[in-house]
């Protein structure tokens, strides 16, 4: 954490206009940002905790908590955006889901929302509401929600060398929008990464976060399937991985309305994956 905070700590960030609506398929690069804006993706008395580093710097990766330290559970929600979606949002698709965020307010359920750095830039009011709500912690999903694979569910892609300003400039968009300390936590867009993509991010000092659940709440129109597929997922320590965006994943609202009591009656207690982290031998 406090590496990450020194290597954001000098930098700029202007966030620039993108161009034309990028294909669908194929490599197309990202365009560069130019230099990132001041960040410190957090400022807290206390450092989050997170994992040490690979070999060779590469970033760790994290997918669940311990199995034996109790029935705990770790939702996250991926805020996606991709960086040539601006149009859609402008024509009235929505990417937030408040009716989702209120329901986890009004359950008291804990969350780790990664979000993406033009989500953040698209919604900032509500950036900010989650950003200072205690209830919920906000980590990096890379500011394109470009892939950082060759062939990630035909997502375009960023190349090696822009990676790492990719996610500086998700965290001076975060910083922005007014979250005050976002997490050193990472999630790749489509969960795709490699040896290249973690070395690439490793110098920033963050914790690559996946999950040991797929909801498949993802473009599902069946929400007791997905609330089926996650119940007979979680495991104590698991991390879950769904979506806060309506017009991607119109279910999820419901998902949770049917999980969260389902999962207590089991025993389970819900925790943000910092927690898990802070359990997990070997952290820092």
């Amino acid at each position: 954490m406090i590496r990450l905070a020194r290597r954001l700590a000098g930098t700029t960030a202007v966030c620039v206009a993108l161009g034309a609506a990028l294909a669908a398929c194929g490599t197309t690069e990202a365009p560069h940002a130019g230099p990132p804006a001041p960040s410190r993706p957090s400022s807290s008395a206390t450092p989050p905790p997170t994992l040490a580093a690979g070999p060779g710097g590469a970033a760790p990766v994290f997918m669940n908590g311990p199995r034996t330290l109790g029935k705990t559970v770790a939702f996250t929600f991926d805020a996606d955006m991709t960086a040539d979606q601006g149009p859609r949002a402008a024509a009235g698709e929505h990417f937030d889901n408040p009716a989702l965020i209120a329901t986890l307010r009004r359950l008291k359920v804990p969350a780790t929302i990664f979000m993406t750095g033009r989500w953040a830039d698209e919604y900032p009011d509500q950036a900010r509401s989650l950003g200072r709500d205690p209830q919920f912690e906000v980590a990096n999903h890379s500011y394109s929600h470009y892939a950082f694979t060759g062939d990630c569910y035909g997502l375009p892609t960023v190349s090696a060398a822009n990676m790492k300003s990719d996610v500086e400039r998700a965290y001076a968009a975060l910083l922005r929008a007014g979250v005050p300390h976002p997490m050193p936590y990472f999630r790749f867009p489509g969960g795709c990464y490699d040896q290249r993509a973690l070395r690439a991010v490793g110098p920033l000092g963050v914790t690559a976060v996946q999950w040991d659940v797929v909801s498949g709440d993802a473009f599902a129109t069946d929400a007791d399937a997905v609330a089926k597929q996650v119940l007979d997922g979680v495991k104590p320590g698991s991390v879950v991985v769904m979506h806060c965006t309506r017009s991607a994943a119109p279910t999820t609202e419901q998902v949770v309305r049917t999980v969260v009591p389902e999962l207590r009656k089991r025993g389970f207690r819900f925790v943000k994956v910092s927690e898990l982290i802070g359990e997990t031998p070997g952290h820092r």
